[in-house]
């Protein structure tokens, strides 16, 4: 004899208020975090071009370089133009097209390091530490854009730290209901290739600037799909609950 269905609440609008709460809470949490995210990218490989506002220029610089400058030049005149005064920025800009010599460096170019980078540069981890010579010599070189290091390193960082938001997002989002079977899975397993796309278009670009479009396909496609996830989670754990109507239904058993 077939036996009853024992999880019919297993759905976001059956779902208890303290599962909606803790659900609810994670969600909050990581979409304040994925707007941040959002800001921090707009500010700094956002400003690659010198312009506000992320372009596929951005992306070139950042990953393949701008190859006609130095990475000083490029983020002096981008990401870093609101740092110090036009006057200094100039000075090290030439001091980098001359040649980036240690005789200027100790003679002057040390001290306007010192007093318009240091609080930042040299004291706050995962920034260039530009106050030791050794280590701005080599960013005033052309600019051959993300190091093969620091690839690695973001890489793996994404890949793990975002690849577990998308999970537990996912496994949220899968307790919906009258979402077509298809769109379900879809968009629960999009974000992670859009991720995947992004990463290996970073080391693409690093290479070839054209890859560059599949960076920008990459992090909208998973941004939308993500987008989709929390507004569909929210809308069904605190709208349809108070609908009169009740969903017995296990999202698990199709």
């Amino acid at each position: 004899m077939k036996q009853p269905n024992k999880t019919t609440w297993l759905n976001l609008p059956s779902l208890g208020l303290s599962i909606r709460m803790l659900f609810t809470g994670y969600l909050l949490a990581i979409g304040f975090g994925l707007v941040m995210a959002g800001a921090q990218i707009l500010l700094t490989h956002g400003m690659a071009d010198g312009k506000l506002g992320l372009s596929l220029d951005d992306i070139v610089y950042s990953y393949y370089g701008n190859r006609g400058n130095s990475k000083l030049e490029s983020k002096l005149n981008g990401s870093m133009k609101d740092k110090a005064p036009e006057e200094i920025r100039a000075k090290l800009i030439h001091w980098a097209r001359d040649g980036a010599s240690k005789e200027a460096w100790e003679e002057e170019i040390k001290n306007d390091v010192s007093m318009y980078c240091s609080g930042c540069h040299g004291n706050i981890p995962g920034l260039a530490a530009i106050t030791k010579y050794e280590v701005i010599k080599e960013i005033a070189n052309t600019d051959q854009g993300a190091s093969v290091d620091s690839l690695t390193r973001v890489s793996h960082i994404h890949l793990f730290g975002i690849g577990f938001i998308f999970f537990i997002m996912g496994f949220i989002f899968s307790f919906s209901v009258g979402v077509p079977k298809w769109l379900k899975e879809a968009a629960i397993l999009l974000p992670f290739i859009f991720l995947i796309l992004d990463i290996i278009s970073w080391w693409l670009t690093k290479w070839y600037a054209g890859f560059a479009w599949f960076t920008m396909i990459g992090g909208i496609g998973y941004s939308l799909a993500s987008s989709f996830m929390w507004i569909t989670s929210m809308y069904q754990m605190w709208v349809m609950p108070y609908n009169g109507i009740d969903y017995k239904v296990n999202t698990w058993e199709d």
